[in-house]
């Protein structure tokens, strides 16, 4: 069992190499032979995200070509698949950080110069949001994570995970990701991916995220931003310029605000006018980008439209690749954390597959069909050629 597993467009994306190598760099590495060793229970995990709806055994069966790694002897009888207590304890010996830290060490943006709606003024367009995903309703679930409440005092029917990510606008892959409890709120977790911004980013974020600390944060990396800002915002005027943004100071609120340095922003105004003869708006946005020759005020607002790719990116995540409605399976929660950071890890495979085909075939990312390509990494998991996991 533990020498053939076939795993198709993962082991691509995820070289065998490569899992081995995290696997000794987070202390994963067996000392001793395993029916079920680690580095197939990694690829188990993204697996199991790409089968979110198959029972254990369904997806190590998916996994292993049948059972054509037993015997290749027609007449032998044939090995039984490890059974689900066994898998399970195969995947609590494993735990999250692997899968987290393959995740990290290969996700990266995928644009190249000529991808369409990836780049503004030379800056690559991504956006940062969170969402939550629903997970078991244990008593160790809900201790962890903690659920939303709802009306009339009511709690949601399950405990959430909250998952804040970056995202390539024009691609839809996800790079960076945190994941936490519901009870941490989404500008917390992102303190750690703000952290790991980089120039030559434009990064757009939605205004739940728009505060003095944060936009600091931000801009002390190196990254440009574009910022939907709160309405309680109010940057101190500077100078009116030619298309009508302007240059502000913006200051931390309350008492900090009469000793902090003031950060120089830019402030697009607009509203939208679809026809029907009621614009919405007003929308204000906050830029580092200063200079309107660079990055003129309608280029801006009309980027700022890109960061709506990430809500597309979650649904593809949440709704078609997990399944609507359907709840994460784990019932402890470094199970759970494991079973979230595999379904990144899966996307960021699928997505790999759709850039690879629109690049070749020059045409623009949005047009490939995610579900379609969902059907055909299902077939290459299925139909993939075998390799030793082990190594043998």
């Amino acid at each position: 069992m533990s020498d053939v597993v076939s795993v198709g467009l993962l082991t691509r994306v995820f070289p065998p190499e490569l899992v081995d190598e995290v696997l000794a760099e987070t202390g994963r590495r067996e000392q001793r032979h395993r029916s079920l060793p680690a580095r197939v229970m990694t690829y188990f995990s993204v697996g199991m995200a790409l089968h979110s709806e198959g029972s254990y055994e369904d997806v190590l069966g998916l996994m292993t070509d049948g059972l054509a790694w037993a015997d290749p002897d027609p007449d032998a009888v044939p090995v039984a698949l490890p059974s689900k207590s066994a898998i399970f304890q195969a995947r609590d010996r494993l735990g999250s950080e692997p899968v987290a830290a393959l995740f990290r060490q290969v996700a990266e943006p995928l644009a190249t110069a000529g991808t369409p709606g990836s780049w503004l003024a030379g800056r690559r367009l991504v956006a940062i949001d969170g969402t939550s995903i629903d997970v078991a309703d244990t008593k160790a679930n809900d201790e962890h994570f903690g659920r939303p409440g709802v009306n009339k005092g009511e709690r949601s029917a399950f405990p959430q995970a909250r998952v804040v990510v970056v995202a390539e606008c024009g691609t839809h892959a996800i790079f960076d990701a945190e994941v936490g409890p519901y009870t941490t709120g989404e500008n917390t977790l992102a303190q750690a991916l703000v952290d790991r911004l980089r120039p030559g980013m434009l990064v757009l974020a939605d205004r739940g995220f728009c505060g003095y600390p944060l936009w600091a944060r931000a801009v002390a990396t190196g990254a440009d931003l574009l910022w939907r800002a709160k309405t309680s915002m109010t940057p101190r005027l500077v100078e009116t310029l030619e298309d009508g943004s302007w240059l502000a100071e913006l200051r931390p609120g309350g008492n900090a605000g009469r000793t902090a340095e003031p950060l120089t922003i830019r402030v697009i105004d607009y509203e939208i006018d679809d026809g029907r003869g009621d614009p919405s708006g007003p929308y204000r946005l906050f830029t580092t980008l200063v200079d309107p020759a660079e990055a003129p005020a309608d280029d801006l607002a009309y980027a700022y439209a890109q960061r709506w790719e990430i809500e597309t990116a979650f649904a593809e995540l949440k709704c078609y690749q997990r399944g609507a409605h359907t709840v994460l399976r784990s019932k402890s929660p470094a199970l759970v954390e494991q079973e979230i950071w595999g379904h990144l890890c899966c996307h960021y495979a699928i997505r790999t597959l759709m850039f690879e085909a629109a690049h070749d075939a020059h045409v623009d990312p949005d047009r490939v069909s995610f579900t379609a390509a969902l059907r055909i990494t299902r077939r290459s998991l299925a139909q993939a050629r075998e390799f030793s996991p082990s190594g043998r």
